[in-house]
């Protein structure tokens, strides 16, 4: 209905000059020249201009009635629905039957304020004064919607948000909020006057690309838990182009975002990547087919494993104009940039054919918040949450968040922290000089929403002789299956790291570096079904050179017995990329005990359990030759003996270097 009564109104000039004659409700030729005015500056989006001549052709001719019904587009178009249906019963009034379509309009901006109940008035007038065949099914529409909203309202959730920060009010539009799995660090992306004066002076101006520019900004939380003060991410913002719609990555290392209007793009927006340094952020790198395309991509999500990216599309082959796909990484470039699988669409029970946007999938990797025009909601953009069936993979049927979570307004950019108990969004705040500006809330997930608990790993990765932070890929890796639950890497400037730990089975975590012996955690998660928070541990990884040993934390074996468990093979796996990248060198393979049984016993149990581990390497090509064995028994212990996890240590497999 977007200045639907202006493109009537040039459909009647133009019919009008055909028949040599133009119709007005006035007579009043400076009215009529005024309402002219209007109409151009509407058509170019000067609604403050257009608001002025209208006004002034009311003046010169109070029944004008014309310009009543090209107000109300105005502010629909500027969704200010209280004035849209304050002009229009002041039209109805003045002739109930002028132009039917204001019964329509007016109870769509009920809808639009929340008063769906009251709008069915409206459109049972609609249909009374209207011959409405054409419009039978919207109308139909509209009215079940009402009767749903009355529902949800009948039935609200518990919501109390709260700003965020003080901190984070700069007195502009902030939304797309991006999270890392530790909730420290906060990246937006913000619409700012490309005129802060004029802005001022026209606070009601629209936020168009000719008035406005997305850019990128940061907030760290401190030690306190305070949020700092919003920082520009100059790395990435230009003065050329709107950035925006980003996703941060949970450990904070990648961002992929939204960039329109470049050279290098596919389409109108595509999807582009940057990747943290020691300095700052590289130069976003178009990522290029198969996920971007000539049409329109834009609000990506990095799942929380690193392995799959979900965004929204216009191109062909979805079910509605703006779809929620999915894209697998399955490799990088030399130039560090993701390589894609084919793309997939989430199909009918995600998308409709309305409009889906702002996909954020938790880190546990099943629970999906978006939001859409299609499915049954309050009005607008409305909030829903899928969840995924482990044994089918398919999503479940989407779930409104709720009233008044989901409002008559446009709900959008939902994301929820690792603990799956807090959301942050952004929500448009009228303030009193009549701007509208979105301002960033968090709020408790309601219960009947909350993703699974997930834990998270964090800690720094350092060369275990100088102390110095290294630069590694981590992996997190199931022991039964040996996939690769998440990918990550440390940060090049300290060596932090985070990654997601989902609970129900027993995990593997290596961080690898060139020249470097591979470093092995383990972790026991199989029967615990909710855990969450923070594990904290260091990753000190030690130099290839010759003297140098690490234990595999991820051997296992049948108790009293040589065999290996499968569950082994994760490990031994790093071991062998060890020895088939480094072909000259020769390591040796020490078995060590508790202190349980005689020493006899417990030299042998080593000494064949080595062998064991060096028979999986030769059977996948290693030379033996490149393969020592030693049985130490239980005559090196690294623990006490004394407790069930010091016995725990001393049961261990090691790799040394000898030549």
């Amino acid at each position: 209905m977007k200045k639907l009564f202006f493109l009537l109104a040039l459909l009647g000039v133009c019919l009008g000059q055909i028949c040599g004659q133009t119709k007005y409700a006035s007579k009043n030729k400076k009215a009529i020249a005024a309402f002219k005015e209007g109409q151009e500056f509407f058509l170019w989006e000067k609604y403050t201009a257009a608001t002025e001549r209208l006004e002034y052709a009311l003046k010169l001719d109070p029944k004008f009635l014309d310009c009543y019904f090209a107000l109300a587009d105005i502010y629909k178009s500027q969704r200010r629905y209280k004035e849209q249906l304050k002009i229009l019963e002041a039209g109805i009034a003045i002739d109930s039957t002028f132009y039917p379509m204001a019964y329509y309009s007016a109870g769509v901006a009920l809808c639009k304020m929340g008063q769906d109940t009251a709008s069915i008035r409206y459109f049972d007038l609609y249909k009374r004064f209207a011959n409405p065949k054409r419009m039978r099914k919207d109308v139909d529409m509209w009215v079940n919607h009402a009767k749903y909203v009355r529902y949800l309202i009948e039935h609200p959730v518990p919501f109390k948000p709260e700003h965020v920060s003080k901190n984070i009010l700069p007195g502009y539009d902030l939304y797309w909020p991006s999270l890392t799995l530790d909730e420290n660090e906060l990246v937006l992306t913000a619409l700012r006057p490309n005129n802060p004066e004029e802005y001022r002076r026209n606070p009601n101006m629209p936020k168009s690309a000719r008035h406005f520019q997305e850019d990128f900004c940061m907030a760290i939380r401190d030690e306190n838990g305070e949020w700092g003060i919003l920082q520009d991410v100059t790395d990435i913002n230009t003065r050329y182009a709107n950035e925006g719609a980003q996703a941060l990555s949970p450990d904070g290392q990648w961002m992929f975002l939204t960039i329109c209007g470049r050279e290098d793009s596919e389409g109108s927006c595509d999807i582009y990547f940057s990747r943290r340094t020691k300095t700052g952020w590289t130069k976003p790198q178009n990522i290029g087919q198969p996920v971007n395309t000539s049409a329109w991509e834009s609000q990506p999500c990095l799942s929380a494993d690193g392995q799959t990216l979900y965004f929204v599309s216009g191109r062909k082959g979805g079910i509605g104009s703006h779809d929620i796909w999915s894209a697998k990484i399955k490799g990088f470039k030399e130039n560090g940039l993701p390589i894609f699988e084919p793309v997939k669409n989430l199909g009918a029970t995600i998308n409709t054919e309305g409009d889906e946007a702002s996909p954020f999938i938790h880190p546990d990797n099943r629970t999906l918040f978006f939001s859409s025009t299609g499915w049954e909601g309050m009005g607008g953009y409305d909030i829903f949450v899928s969840r995924r069936d482990n044994d089918t993979a398919q999503w479940n049927a989407p779930l409104n968040i709720g009233y008044p979570i989901n409002t008559s307004n446009d709900e959008l950019g939902l994301i929820v922290n690792t603990a799956g108990n807090r959301g942050y969004y952004s929500t448009e705040v009228e303030h009193g000089d009549g701007r509208l500006i979105k301002e960033l809330f968090c709020f408790e997930i309601p219960e009947a929403h909350r993703p699974n608990v997930v834990s998270y790993i964090a800690g720094k990765v350092y060369d275990e002789e100088t102390l110095k932070p290294l630069s590694a890929k981590l992996e997190l890796l199931d022991l039964s299956t040996g996939r690769k639950v998440t990918i990550s890497e440390s940060r090049p400037a300290d060596g932090t790291f985070m990654l997601n730990m989902p609970s129900g089975n027993d995990y593997a975590l290596i961080s690898t570096k060139e020249n470097y012996l591979h470093h092995s955690e383990t972790f026991a998660l199989k029967e615990v079904k909710e855990k969450g928070g923070k594990v904290y541990l260091d990753m000190p990884m030690t130099p290839i050179r010759v003297g140098a040993k690490i234990p595999l934390k991820n051997i296992f074996f049948e108790f009293d017995r040589t065999n290996l468990k499968p569950e082994s093979f994760v490990e031994l796996n790093k071991v062998l990329v060890l020895m088939q990248d480094n072909p000259n060198l020769t390591i040796e393979i020490g078995g060590h005990t508790d202190n349980k049984g005689s020493v006899a016993y417990n030299n042998k149990l080593s000494a064949d359990r080595a062998k064991s581990t060096a028979q999986y390497l030769i059977s996948k090509g290693i030379d033996a030759n490149r393969i020592k064995t030693n049985g130490y028994g239980m005559s090196q212990p690294i623990a006490d003996n004394s407790t069930d996890e010091g016995r725990a240590l001393n049961r261990r497999i090691e790799i040394k270097i000898v030549e």
